[in-house]
C-alpha cells in the first residue's frame, strides 16, 4: 500500500487549507479510493444536502497503489453527492493527475464550503494555497490548462479544471485532467462549479513508499507479464482502444441506436476503430494519430486523433485542427449511435468540444436522443429548439445541439438538465 496518511482539508469559504491524518481504520476496512472516499462523504454530508449547495462536499481521491509501479496505477476518484442523481457520485479518472497528487504527499483532498469568488487550488508537495481565478473564470479547460502550466513555470505540473459546462451548472458536466482524461459521469463538474473552483493545480516530489518493494515488483511483473499476454489487453486494446467493442456489439444485436430504438447500427462501421485507423481521401491521413497511456499503464488503450481540416467542423476554427483525445467506444455509441449519426469526423469533434468544455459525452449524447425522440412525438418543436429541426441521422443539427449545450445557450440550456428532466418536462418521461 502507498498510503501516505495525509488528507488536505479545503475549506472554500473560509479560503484556508489543512493537514490532518488518514483515518487508517477506514482505509483499511475501505480499502480503495472509491470505498475510503465514500466512507468520508457518508460520515461527514448530511444525504438530504442540496448536491449543489455548499453544505455538499467533494472529494478527490487516490488509492493504495496510486504512483506505484502497480500496472494500471494512475487513477484517482471525485466522490461527492451528484446532481444528476442526487446519488452518491463516484466518477473516475486516468491520466497522471492522480498520481501527482499522491506524490505531492496527500491520499485524499477534501473540498467543503463555497468560494465567494473564483478561486484554484495551488498545491506544491505539502504547502497548498487558494488563489484568484477570476480571470480563469469563463474559459474552456485547454485555455485553463495552458495558463496554470505557463503561469508555473512548469511543464511537469498536472491540472484538473472545469470549463463552462461546470461553470453553467450542466447536471453532467466533468472534470478534466490533462487536457482529455476525465472524470466525466454524474456531474461531479457542476458541483465543483457551485464551489466556485475554477480547477487544481498540482506539482509532486515527494513519491511515495511501499512496505515491501521486491514484494510489490515481482507482483507487478507478474500482473504486466498477464496483461501484455491476453488478446485484449495486450494486442486489442493497444491496437484499437476501446473502440475494439463497436463493430463486435453492432454484430451480436446489443448496440442501442436512435434512442434505443434499435439494437444494430447500419453506420456503425464508420465510427468503428477500424475506421477510425483508416487514410482519408481528403487529406491522406487517418483520423487516429496514435494511441497514448495513462500514468503506470501498459496497455496504451487511450486514442489521439486529428480531425479532417477540411471538414465543416473545423474548416473555420484552427484551435480544433491540432491532435487530442480520439473516441472512446461509450463516446462514440452515445454520440453516434445513438442518434443516429455516422460521421466520424463531426463526432471526433463533438468529443473535442466535451474535453474542451468538461461535458459528459455519453449523458449529452443521450439526452439529444431523447430529445430527438421529443421532437418526432410532437412534444417539442422548432420554438422549443430555437428553429433546428431534430432528427436522427442529420449531423448538421446534432453538432448544432452539442454546441449549444457546451455554451449553454438557448435549447443546449435544456440538454444541459439531463434526458430524465427533459423528457419529464415535456410530459413524456417514456422516452
Amino acid at each position: 500500500m502507498s498510503w501516505t496518511g495525509n488528507v488536505l482539508r479545503v475549506n472554500l469559504g473560509a479560503g484556508t487549507c489543512a493537514t490532518e491524518p488518514t483515518n487508517m481504520e477506514w482505509a483499511h476496512d475501505y480499502m480503495g479510493q472509491r470505498g475510503l472516499a465514500t466512507k468520508y462523504l457518508v460520515e461527514e454530508t448530511d444525504p438530504k444536502v442540496d448536491p449543489l449547495s455548499p453544505e455538499n462536499k467533494m472529494i478527490f481521491a487516490t488509492g493504495p497503489l496510486t504512483s506505484t509501479i502497480a500496472p494500471t496505477s494512475g487513477r484517482w476518484s471525485v466522490i461527492c453527492k451528484g446532481p444528476l442523481t442526487g446519488a452518491i457520485a463516484c466518477s473516475n479518472s486516468g491520466g497522471f493527475f492522480g498520481a501527482e497528487l499522491k506524490n505531492a504527499g496527500w491520499d485524499m483532498v477534501i473540498f467543503e464550503g463555497k468560494s465567494a469568488s473564483p478561486v484554484y487550488l495551488d498545491i506544491t508537495n505539502d504547502v497548498a494555497e487558494l488563489k484568484d481565478a477570476s480571470d480563469l473564470w469563463g474559459k474552456s479547460v485547454w485555455e485553463t490548462e495552458t495558463t496554470l502550466r505557463d503561469r508555473r513555470g512548469d511543464s511537469n505540473v498536472r491540472v484538473a479544471s472545469i470549463g463552462l459546462a461546470g461553470e453553467n451548472g450542466v447536471l453532467y458536466a466533468g472534470i478534466v485532467n490533462d487536457l482529455d482524461r476525465a472524470a466525466g459521469r454524474s456531474g461531479v463538474g457542476a458541483v465543483m462549479g457551485s464551489k466556485n473552483l475554477k480547477a487544481v493545480v498540482v506539482r509532486g516530489t515527494v513519491g511515495v513508499k511501499v512496505a515491501d518493494p521486491m514484494a510489490l515488483m515481482k507482483t507487478s511483473n507478474a500482473a504486466k507479464e498477464i496483461l501484455a499476454e491476453h488478446a485484449v489487453t495486450g494486442t486489442g486494446l493497444p491496437t484499437h482502444g476501446t473502440q475494439v467493442l463497436m463493430n463486435i456489439i453492432n454484430e451480436v444485436g446489443a448496440l442501442p441506436t436512435r434512442n434505443c430504438q434499435d439494437v444494430q447500427f447500419d453506420g456503425a462501421h464508420d465510427i468503428s476503430a477500424e475506421a477510425m485507423a483508416e487514410v482519408r481521401e481528403s487529406d491522406g491521413q487517418a483520423n487516429l494519430v496514435s494511441n497514448h497511456a495513462c500514468f503506470g499503464c501498459p496497455i496504451s488503450c487511450a486514442r489521439r486523433s486529428k480531425i479532417d481540416p477540411t471538414h465543416f467542423t473545423v474548416k473555420d476554427k484552427p484551435q480544433y485542427q491540432h491532435v487530442s483525445g480520439g473516441l472512446e467506444y461509450e463516446a462514440a455509441w452515445a454520440l453516434g449511435a445513438a442518434n443516429g449519426v455516422n460521421d466520424l469526423e463531426a463526432l471526433t469533434y463533438a468529443n473535442f468540444l466535451c474535453n474542451e468544455q468538461g461535458l459528459d459525452p455519453i449523458s449529452l449524447g443521450s439526452t439529444i436522443g431523447a430529445a430527438i425522440d421529443l421532437y418526432a412525438s410532437g412534444a417539442i418543436t422548432q420554438e422549443d429548439t430555437g428553429g433546428v429541426t431534430l432528427e436522427f441521422g442529420n449531423t448538421e443539427t446534432f453538432v448544432a445541439m452539442v454546441e449549444a449545450t457546451a455554451r449553454g445557450e438557448g435549447f443546449g440550456k435544456e440538454l444541459g438538465q439531463g434526458s430524465k428532466r427533459l423528457c419529464e418536462k415535456y410530459g413524456r418521461p417514456e422516452l
